[in-house]
């Protein structure tokens, strides 16, 4: 008989054996034994210490998952206007409205279920259901807040390329990464915006063959091409160009402009969630600033949505290193992510036309966040211009130098490629700051009289006007369809008080763009044509060279049409758009989704697409056939509002006429 061993000592702590496997026999049932035969041997204390642990946790997750589910039912269970961040000032535009296009129109187009439609509200009115309190609000703000400022922390890859001119892409920059930037004050509201004072009715029949193509050029971004920069209609595939989803921001106000309600959200949690631009890239300074930052402004003055200003301030500032330069006369190029800014390799000179066409969307920065040295930045280029010397009666060469800040490439005067857009900010400008700036509009009338006197001539055997180009004294017939921006141009002018004689042109040089259309075998007009100057054969007035045959869908003949209807009403405009919109559904339509540029506007059989499509397709073709067809005045009021050179809407500063 063995003795009884001693007691064990008392513990306070408690001694857990882990085994990973099995007990020797096999059996579960022993360790469960275990467990229950230690939890037996804690004294009371340990045992009540430990319980009042476990509810106190169990507690907690309770809490807190009632926290998380109640936010999500606050996010989730509202209205898509109830979760907008509320605007400084009620959105300019009403909500928009669903509309779909007539399937008859289009043959081959399969019908699609019809949707409601959703009524425009007085303009007065924030896009908010009502039965919220400011508490909702702040608390939506808050979230919204955060969201961008995560957005803006995070980086992502892509291709670095340079531009020349509207798409021309040229080859790829190094970079390296940009030191960390300083917090800045977050920009202020915006003033009180210019209203539409009636409503327009639902979209009418052409309005609806408008939202048809573009929900079907939307279906194939969005399905091959999602937060790229364009479609490649064709390949079904994506192309980048600043790989900062140019197609997506390009479209944001044409979506909202068009009523498409869901397309523009999920755009902008894109936005939200995917724009950054904290990335080693170089883009073209003209290129994203009428597009990128243009289309940001455009879509917070539409939308009311703050996110879109802060995204604009953010992309602003990371162009202002362009303007770095002896001459204060900007590189064409900038990298955002690291701020080095350069002209291309092969020159030290810039377009006069990218750096005279920034001035409407820096301005309109500078007053949105009250942040000067935007628009300080774009108008010395504006007086610099100016008081150069080697102008032609107001027309300007088409080079200037970054290092001298004088024009190069003397003697050669367009109002294509490379100069256009510098006559149209001319007067842009001047309305958009109220028509108080008299250098700007006295530099444009001088621009009209020299267009009259050097570059204006008529065909045979026709007679139709055209503006042509000059070479060191020496005329050519050649036209760019960049320069069928100018009847619409001409026609704003007159509008706001400039000659009547001016509406005589733009009508006479309307005529003239649509033939060059219209002379096409597929109704389409080619990039460049030239003009017949004499009245002998059988030649047509419009001619076009083997190389120029290619449509990139550019809008500026229906952009033009736009204006002329809007400002005299007569409805052969809404019809040759109409032509229009059939050609581009007839030869450039891709069925899987999205339309694509073509090669040859002369051969209906085989135009043979170039498997791209342009962001301003979206952004200006589609908008500007969209407003034509409408017969509301107050749909974007010409005396509210002027377009930039990518078609977005930026607000008069002055009072409306009239009011």
């Amino acid at each position: 008989m063995y003795p009884t061993p001693p007691p064990a000592p008392h513990r306070d702590f408690i001694s857990v054996t882990l085994s990973l496997g099995r007990s020797y026999d096999g059996s579960k049932s022993w360790r469960r034994r275990s467990c229950w035969r230690k939890w037996k041997q804690l004294s009371r204390l340990q045992r009540n210490v430990i319980l009042f642990l476990l509810t106190f946790l169990m507690l907690c997750g309770l809490v807190s998952y009632i926290g998380v589910a109640d936010q999500w039912r606050a996010v989730n269970g509202r209205s898509a206007e109830e979760r907008k961040v509320r605007p400084a000032d009620p959105p300019v535009l009403p909500a928009p409205q669903k509309a779909d296009a007539n399937p008859e129109n289009f043959p081959g187009v399969l019908p699609q279920k019809p949707k409601r439609h959703f009524r425009r509200r007085p303009p007065n009115l924030q896009i908010r259901a009502p039965g919220k309190d400011s508490e909702d609000r702040r608390q939506d703000d808050t979230q919204r807040r955060d969201e961008a400022v995560g957005d803006a922390r995070q980086e992502e890859n892509t291709q670095r390329t340079v531009v020349s001119w509207r798409g021309a892409v040229i080859e790829p920059q190094p970079g390296t990464e940009l030191p960390s930037r300083k917090a800045e004050a977050p920009p202020k509201p915006s003033s009180q915006a210019p209203r539409i004072q009636n409503q327009a009715a639902s979209p009418n029949e052409r309005q609806r063959a408008v939202i048809d193509a573009f929900r079907h050029a939307w279906a194939g971004y969005r399905k091959f091409a999602w937060g790229h920069d364009e479609l490649k209609p064709v390949s079904r595939s994506f192309s980048e160009w600043f790989g900062l989803g140019l197609t997506l921001i390009d479209a944001l106000d044409t979506m909202w402009i068009l009523g498409l309600r869901k397309e523009f959200e999920e755009a902008r949690k894109w936005v939200s969630k995917k724009l950054r631009f904290q990335k080693d890239v170089d883009v073209n300074l003209f290129e994203s600033t009428i597009r990128i930052l243009g289309g940001l402004l455009s879509a917070y003055h539409l939308s009311g949505d703050d996110l879109f200003l802060k995204k604009a301030e953010d992309f602003g500032n990371r162009l202002m290193p362009a303007f770095q330069t002896p001459s204060k006369i900007p590189y064409s190029d900038v990298n955002i992510g690291t701020g080095a800014a350069h002209p291309p390799r092969w020159t030290s000179d810039s377009t006069v036309a990218e750096v005279t066409s920034i001035q409407l969307e820096f301005r309109e920065l500078s007053r949105l966040t009250g942040s000067k040295k935007f628009q300080e930045a774009a108008e010395e280029v504006t007086r610099r211009v100016h008081s150069l010397s080697g102008k032609k009666d107001g027309l300007v060469p088409m080079f200037i130098n970054t290092h001298s800040g004088l024009f190069t490439h003397m003697g050669v005067f367009t109002l294509g490629a490379r100069a256009d857009s510098y006559y149209e900010y001319l007067l842009k400008q001047w309305i958009q700051g109220g028509k108080k700036e008299t250098q700007l509009v006295e530099d444009y009338l001088e621009a009209v009289e020299g267009i009259k006197r050097h570059l204006l001539r008529r065909s045979e055997p026709r007679k139709l006007t055209f503006v042509g180009e000059l070479a060191h004294g020496r005329f050519s017939a050649k036209m760019d369809h960049l320069v069928c921006f100018l009847p619409g141009t001409l026609a704003l002018g007159a509008h706001h008080g400039l000659p009547a004689d001016h509406m005589e042109l733009a009508r006479a040089l309307m005529d003239t763009c649509y033939q060059m259309n219209r002379q096409m075998e597929t109704g389409l007009s080619p990039e460049i044509v030239h003009f017949n100057l004499y009245p002998q054969g059988d030649q047509k007035d419009v001619q076009v060279k083997p190389a120029d045959r290619h449509n990139l869908l550019r809008p500026e003949t229906v952009e033009s049409l736009f204006y002329l209807y809007r400002l005299t009403g007569d409805p052969k405009y809404q019809d040759w758009g109409w032509q229009i919109l059939r050609s581009f559904n007839t030869y450039t339509r891709v069925p899987s989704g999205g339309y694509s540029s073509i090669s040859n506007v002369q051969d209906p059989l085989n135009p043979q697409p170039r498997d791209k499509m342009e962001s301003f397709f979206l952004g200006e073709t589609l908008k500007y056939l969209y407003l034509l067809f409408s017969d509301d005045p107050d749909l974007l009021s010409l005396d509210a509002y002027v377009f930039n050179t990518e078609a977005h809407p930026l607000p008069i500063w002055g009072p409306p006429r009239g009011a």
